[in-house]
This record gives structure tokens, C-alpha cells and sequence, in this order.
């Protein structure tokens, strides 16, 4: 099986630099598509947690953005490895991120903070989904068939965070689409975060190994904590298993949808995408422990 291609970006096509969120990143343009190119320089492995984590979109149907495996360039000096998406607002749309939806809902609302915002609750963020319609065409062609409204797609959200262990769904990973007279879900992005990338392959052995069971792979995902809050007077956001059931208790049909719908993912489909991600990007332990940790959260979300 073929690696995953990576997308050669040379710098100096760079067009714009992007200044939301705290990745290095600038915009480029290739025939008529505006493309960004988000660079990995820390080494903790955001560029194939973000890759890998599509593909997994794919397989539940969910609405998402496109991710490849990039290297930049300057001329024909290598800089940095990275990712490549493609605009998801391309004129006369405009991206318009879950804190300035929450900001008109709520004056007070800190939208400037990004991380521990305890405003960013499941009923504040239930309100501003619901008045929301659901992504556009073609977004919706893989997704469940009772999968009808905003609501339902967000659960869908919800459930891949705790599936790949997508802690940082804050307020500026997760938005609307609007030509300024509708408005619609914007498919999900930005999984760089996910799949414990940042663990070292020291940790992840003795994960996969030990006997202790407050150090196993099932302990490591309990522990995993969502952004949303039940309350804004609540000192710990939910963990992510309790988001989804959170958002699922509003809209069961969708929560079931999509539980039968991560139901027909096996082990194999697993394994094919974590096998093409390159091993300069991806140790075997890596691998391995991925594996196991999607595995382990499958099962906690199907019993």
C-alpha cells in the first residue's frame, strides 16, 4: 500500500500569511484554488494527526475539510513538514467561527479567550447550532440518511472528538459559512490536536505494555476532557464521552445514526490509513498506539 503523497509548497508563492491561530501558516494559490499551508515545527506530530484524522471523517460520511501531507520549501531548500488544505470559504462565503456566533448571543461572552472559557457551553453552543442550517452541498453526500439538521451534523462533531480524542474543539475550531444573507454549519476542521499525537513514543510503549490500569490506553481516554462546560460555573469543561452524550440527548436520532454508522468501521479500514502515513512522520509504536486508542474509544462509545 502506497504512503500518503506529499504536497511540495515552495514559500515564496506564499500570497497571504495567516495570523488566526498559533501555527506558522500562509495562504497560496494554485490554478484558481486559494490553498493553506500550515506548517508542523514542533514536532509533535499535527501534521499526520490532522491527515489521518480526514480520513477518518470519511469513513463516518462526516462533512469536513481535505488535509494532505505538505513539505515547504524555500526554492528548492527544505524547511518544514506541514499540511495543505484547500479554502473552505471561497468568495462570496465567509468563515465565521463559533466565538463571534457566541459573542452576538452573548455581549458579555469572552471571545477572545481561547482556551478554559467556560461560557462555551453545550446549551449556549445547542442555541447557536440550532438556528443554523446545515452544511451545503456537497458536504452532506456521505453523511447518515436521518441525518437532517446543523444539530445532527454537530453531534457527528461531537462523536468524532471523542472517537480520535479531540480535545480542543474551543470556540475558534468549529464555525458557520455565510454569504451574509444565509447561514450555514461549516464541516469540521482542525484536528491537529487529536490522537494524542504529542505523546512520546516512550509513553506510548509503556501504555501498550504495562499491567497497571491507571496507565493503560483505556485510562488515557477517560481522562480525555472536551472544551464545553455544562455550566459556566463549572471549574472542569466535560470529558469528551460526556459531550457527545450531552448533544446526543438533544438530537437521539442523529446520536444513533451516527453510532451505527462508527458501528461499521473495523480494524482493517484502521489500519489502512494509519499504514500510509509515512514513517519519517510516523513511528510504528506511534502507529500502534493509535490503533489501540481508536479502538479502545470505539468500544466505549458503542457500549
Amino acid at each position: 500500500m502506497s504512503t500518503f503523497p506529499i504536497r511540495r509548497v515552495d514559500r515564496n508563492r506564499a500570497k497571504a500569511v495567516e495570523t488566526l491561530g498559533s501555527k506558522p501558516k500562509f495562504w497560496f494559490q494554485e490554478g484558481e484554488r486559494r490553498l493553506l499551508f500550515k506548517a508542523e515545527d514542533r514536532g509533535t506530530g499535527e501534521d499526520w494527526a490532522e491527515v489521518a484524522s480526514c480520513h477518518f471523517c470519511e469513513l463516518l460520511g462526516l462533512p469536513h475539510v481535505e488535509y494532505e501531507l505538505a513539505a515547504e520549501y524555500d526554492g528548492e531548500r527544505y524547511c518544514r513538514p506541514g499540511v495543505v488544505c484547500e479554502n473552505m470559504a471561497p468568495p462570496p462565503l465567509r468563515l465565521v467561527h463559533g466565538n463571534e456566533l457566541l459573542l452576538a448571543l452573548d455581549s458579555d461572552y469572552p471571545a477572545a479567550q481561547r482556551f478554559k472559557v467556560r461560557q462555551h457551553t453545550v446549551d449556549a453552543v445547542l442555541e447557536i447550532v440550532g438556528a443554523l442550517a446545515p452544511p451545503i452541498a456537497p458536504w452532506m453526500e456521505g453523511v447518515p440518511r436521518n441525518i437532517k439538521t446543523a444539530l445532527d451534523v454537530f453531534a457527528g462533531y461531537v462523536m468524532l472528538d471523542a472517537w480520535i480524542a479531540n480535545q480542543d474543539r474551543h470556540h475558534e475550531n468549529w464555525g458557520a459559512l455565510s454569504d451574509g444573507d444565509d447561514i450555514w454549519l461549516a464541516p469540521t476542521f482542525d484536528h491537529g490536536a487529536a490522537l494524542a499525537r504529542n505523546l512520546t513514543d516512550e509513553e506510548r510503549g509503556e501504555r501498550l505494555s504495562t499491567r497497571d490500569r491507571n496507565r493503560t490506553i483505556l485510562a488515557f481516554a477517560k481522562a480525555g476532557r472536551s472544551a464545553f462546560y455544562r455550566s459556566a460555573a463549572d471549574a472542569r469543561p466535560l470529558g469528551t464521552m460526556e459531550a457527545f452524550q450531552a448533544f446526543g440527548q438533544v438530537v437521539p436520532r442523529a446520536n444513533r445514526g451516527w453510532l451505527e454508522r462508527l458501528a461499521t468501521v473495523n480494524r482493517d479500514a484502521l489500519c489502512g490509513i494509519l499504514e500510509r502515513v509515512p514513517p519519517e512522520r510516523m513511528s510504528e509504536t506511534c502507529r500502534r498506539f493509535t490503533l489501540e486508542l481508536l479502538l479502545t474509544n470505539q468500544q466505549r462509545l458503542l457500549e
